[in-house]
């Protein structure tokens, strides 16, 4: 609740702030009649993406009936096969509070914002991943004997399939976290991400440490990832903010299908 309220107050506040600075042209009868409500009401508040019984809000792209679960309040995933399951509805802008943890060393997942939800050969579709591995990962999956780098872990964030974007802490094409705040086998993680006009921040544990931007895709669905292991969800929320420029720059889900 606590989250919640300061965000409202925050995203009302940067409202106000931009109705006064934005060249809006009225008259001065009209300033007088006109209030803040009627010219664009905020109706803000989280939507529960789980509700904790069963897979609603959610349909299977490409994995299997067992790969999604619930058990005991629980969004169970077996990591196998490899693909996604994606939100019933498109999104644009907004926050996302996901809870997750991982249940073996090494363990891979993710989600995918403004996604296509259309896998390509590798069985992951577009968007814009963020990822979530278990702490060993780099270690247990090495290349060229070595272990891979530690900046696949906590919270990376990169354009999959072919979406492309800048990153802020750049490894390659991808942005890395500032920050190791992932925590490992067993426990929970919440992420915290927020997603405005192809621009995404990502916090972990309490605090912003990733960010990317200039997508080129800014609405799409969410998936979520079964890569190869177990891995819990016990929060999924999402606060939908107003749209923006998406639709108008042809970068929307709708617009690259045409």
């Amino acid at each position: 609740m606590g989250l919640y309220v300061h965000m409202k107050a925050f995203i009302q506040n940067l409202f106000c702030l931009s109705l006064i600075i934005s060249p809006i042209h009225l008259t001065a009868d009209e300033v007088k009649k006109t209030t803040l409500t009627e010219l664009a009401p905020l109706e803000l508040g989280f939507v529960d993406l789980f509700n904790g019984k069963d897979l609603t809000n959610w349909v299977d792209v490409n994995t299997s009936p067992e790969t999604w679960s619930v058990k005991d309040g629980l969004l169970v995933c077996t990591g196998r096969p490899i693909g996604v399951m994606r939100s019933t509805k498109q999104y644009e802008n907004f926050i996302l509070i996901i809870e997750w943890r991982h249940m073996k060393a090494g363990g891979n997942s993710g989600i995918f914002l403004w996604s296509d939800a259309k896998p390509s050969g590798n069985r992951l579709p577009l968007g814009m991943e963020v990822q979530m591995l278990e702490l060993e990962w780099p270690n247990i999956h090495k290349r060229n004997g070595k272990p891979n780098h530690p900046g696949y872990v906590s919270g990376e964030l990169f354009g999959a399939g072919g979406m492309r974007a800048i990153p802020e802490n750049p490894r390659g094409n991808r942005s890395m976290s500032y920050e190791m705040r992932c925590k490992g086998k067993g426990e929970w993680n919440r992420y915290v991400v927020v997603a405005v006009d192809g621009t995404v921040k990502l916090s972990i544990n309490g605090k912003f440490v990733n960010g990317i931007r200039e997508a080129d895709l800014r609405k799409g669905y969410l998936c979520l990832e079964s890569e190869g292991s177990e891995i819990h969800f016990r929060r999924v929320q999402i606060m939908e903010l107003p749209a923006g420029r998406a639709k108008d720059l042809g970068m929307s889900l709708d617009d690259r299908k045409k």
